[in-house]
């Protein structure tokens, strides 16, 4: 099934030239509205009028997540407050969230490209779609909410948690599409069993998993333990939300809608652009959107590009699944994690030592997060109590500034492994 044929099936050169008609509107608007950007254009003798065709677009600057945090939180908001219907935000490393803006036209393009994901899904207007992300300023529950709407499905907002009542919901109401992280459909799926719930009796035929890293035999295992039909699909806070690309039923990379979001792959050493096929940096530049129009916008994630169409009929180019990363950001729980934010709590505390060791496994198909921290040699010399209270001292500073729950180990000077060169602070045991 295809929900905008239009625009999903359109050929390279229709395409090619409606990305250069939104794009040369995009860098008028940006260049007038946004301060930040007309300053960088400015800096490299760059006008809007030199801006003819998706041809120039190695032309623009770049903008990083560190520009966003710079204009925290509205400075790259390219219309007025008045016009923001609606605010998001992610975590960053200082913090402060990335903070995104939304125009009522940036809602119903977002609701648009969810629709084309749950249709090249599968999904259609007779499925209750069962979306176990989380809602509020995340955007996965609320971004998969307003496209299952817009395809006519019923919609359950069950958010996160409280796996005993996901079950229930999902027997009882009838649940056909399971929306959540690919880690959270594997724990279902475990206590499915434990419940001794009969998976016969369930509805459920298709998910749609996203918002951190997961592997092939992840998803065969999900497709065997649910007998389901197991989606991969790919989104940014920064760029919209979930919605900027997914699979198609035949897994076969995943179709990015580049009538809104036109991306590139470059060397993330050089920056320079490289050709079809090559692994590199994934970088999107938004044509439509209004609230957060962004040049450039660096990814970090390590992928390729496909421009042969695909046997669904679709003829968006396609990425391969994210092999990585160009930078240290940990995706755990669907949240970003840098290790530099877990540093700037301990060294804001005279107790810790500034040696640490950040270790994040996967147990039960769900991540977890464990900091080991150096301490000063009398804290264990002092009473338990604290011992005790140092501990969770630092777990609640932590987990204020990262929003992930944490296991905190203190453990005594020299005990973590020193290093000549680069500091090994992550551990990441998953298999991702």
């Amino acid at each position: 099934m295809i929900w905008n044929r239009t625009f999903e099936c359109m050929s390279r050169e229709e395409m090619r030239q409606c990305q250069s008609r939104r794009l040369i509107d995009m860098v008028e608007r940006v260049y007038h509205n946004v301060p930040f950007y007309r300053s960088k254009m400015q800096a490299i003798g760059l006008h809007p009028e030199d801006i003819r065709s998706v041809d120039d677009l190695n032309r623009l600057p770049f903008t990083t997540k560190q520009d966003l945090r710079d204009n925290y939180p509205y400075g790259l908001f390219a219309v007025p407050m008045s016009e923001i219907v609606r605010i998001h935000a992610s975590s960053g490393t200082t913090g402060k969230p990335t903070v995104v803006g939304y125009t009522r036209k940036d809602l119903s393009t977002w609701s648009e490209v969810i629709a084309r994901t749950l249709t090249s899904a599968g999904a259609h207007k007779h499925d209750v779609v069962h979306i176990a992300y989380g809602y509020g300023l995340f955007t996965g529950g609320l971004g998969l909410h307003y496209g299952s709407e817009k395809i006519g499905a019923t919609v359950i907002p069950v958010s996160g948690g409280n796996t005993k009542r996901q079950l229930q919901i999902m027997h009882d109401f009838g649940s056909s599409v399971l929306a959540c992280t690919p880690s959270y459909a594997l724990y279902l799926a475990e206590a499915l069993e434990e419940e001794n719930i009969n998976r016969n009796e369930l509805k459920l035929r298709v998910g749609v998993f996203g918002a951190e890293p997961w592997t092939e035999n992840m998803r065969k295992e999900i497709e065997e333990k649910w007998k389901i039909k197991a989606i991969d699909i790919f989104g940014l806070s920064e760029i919209i939300g979930p919605g900027v690309s997914s699979e198609c039923i035949y897994q076969k990379g995943l179709h990015v809608n580049e009538d809104h979001f036109i991306p590139e792959i470059i060397d993330p050493v050089t920056l320079n652009p490289l050709s079809e096929g090559t692994e590199g940096e994934l970088v999107f530049t938004t044509i439509t959107k209004e609230g957060l129009p962004l040049l450039r916008y660096r990814t970090r994630d390590l992928t390729s590009l496909n421009y042969e169409p695909c046997k669904c009929g679709r003829t968006l180019v396609r990425m391969h699944k994210c092999n990585g990363r160009s930078d240290d950001m940990l995706i755990i729980r669907g949240v970003n994690l840098f290790p530099s934010q877990i540093e700037t709590v301990l060294l804001e505390m005279s107790e810790t030592k500034p040696h640490y060791l950040i270790i994040v496994d996967r147990v039960n198909n769900l991540d977890t997060l464990e900091v080991q921290v150096e301490v000063e040699p009398e804290f264990f010399m002092d009473r338990i109590s604290e011992f005790q209270n140092l501990t969770r001292k630092i777990q609640h500073h932590i987990e204020s500034a990262t929003g992930l729950g944490v296991n905190v180990k203190l453990v005594e000077p020299k005990t973590i492994e020193r290093s000549e060169g680069k500091a090994k602070r992550v551990i990441d045991k998953r298999k991702i």
